[in-house]
Formats: structure tokens, C-alpha cells, sequence
């Protein structure tokens, strides 16, 4: 039971990486404005500006805690073999896709495709694992 329970926190830590990850980058956030200006523009609410704006002052640190708790999900991984590896293989992916820093911008597509692919595969793989094992039974 403990051991089902420890399982799972270092499966939640490693999702609140990847998520953290995400909210790092500046332009999901940039997007998630867009997204609630046009939701709320269809029920006739009109916004100028950016609500979400003040995310972009925290970007760097909820990715520096995202690229932490990954670095910690791995040696989680690698001491006990307890986490799924095509979780941290997702996780990695939205780390890389959400890297935030301002120098690294100009490569922001190459990163973007990178960590897209990462993810990408890991999600499959996932559910590739699912179905044969579904099948098996």
C-alpha cells in the first residue's frame, strides 16, 4: 500500500514537471490570452490587453521548478525504476517545448518540433502499451 502510494507521488511530480514546463513558455501563454479574449468575445465580453500577462514574469522560475522535479523524476527512475518511461519521455518533451529563456528564442521551432516529437511519442507509446495489454488479457 505504502509503496502504491510513493508510486504515485512521483508519478504526480513528474506531471506537475511537464505542466509546469508548459506554463513556462511564453508562447502558450501568449495563446492562452488569445483563447480567453475570443471565449469571452463570443459571450459578448470585450478585453484589450493581455490577462495573462503577469504569467510571463514567472516564466523562468515555474521552468527552472519544471526541469527540477524532471531532473528528480529521473533519478527516480534510474535508482528504482518505479515511473513510467514513457511519462518522463512526455514530460522531457514539454520541458524542451516550453523553454522559456529570451536568448534561445530564435530557436524557439527547433525546440517546439523537438519537444512536439518527444511528447508526441511518449504519448503513443503509452497508449501502444495499453492496447497490447489489453489485448493480452
Amino acid at each position: 500500500m505504502i509503496k502504491n502510494l510513493k508510486e504515485k507521488m512521483v508519478g504526480a511530480t513528474g506531471s506537475v514537471s511537464g505542466v509546469t514546463s508548459i506554463l513556462g513558455s511564453w508562447q502558450v501563454c501568449h495563446n492562452l490570452c488569445l483563447g480567453i479574449i475570443a471565449i469571452l468575445g463570443i459571450i459578448g465580453i470585450t478585453i484589450v490587453g493581455m490577462p495573462l500577462l503577469f504569467l510571463t514574469k514567472v516564466a523562468v522560475p515555474f521552468w527552472i521548478v519544471a526541469f527540477i522535479l524532471l531532473l528528480v523524476t529521473i533519478g527516480f527512475y534510474v535508482k528504482k525504476k518505479c515511473i513510467s518511461n514513457r511519462l518522463i519521455m512526455f514530460n522531457s518533451g514539454l520541458i524542451i517545448a516550453g523553454i522559456p529563456f529570451q536568448p534561445l528564442q530564435s530557436f524557439s521551432k527547433f525546440f517546439w518540433l523537438i519537444g512536439g516529437a518527444l511528447a508526441i511519442t511518449g504519448v503513443s507509446l503509452y497508449i501502444n502499451d495499453k492496447i497490447q495489454n489489453k489485448m493480452k488479457k
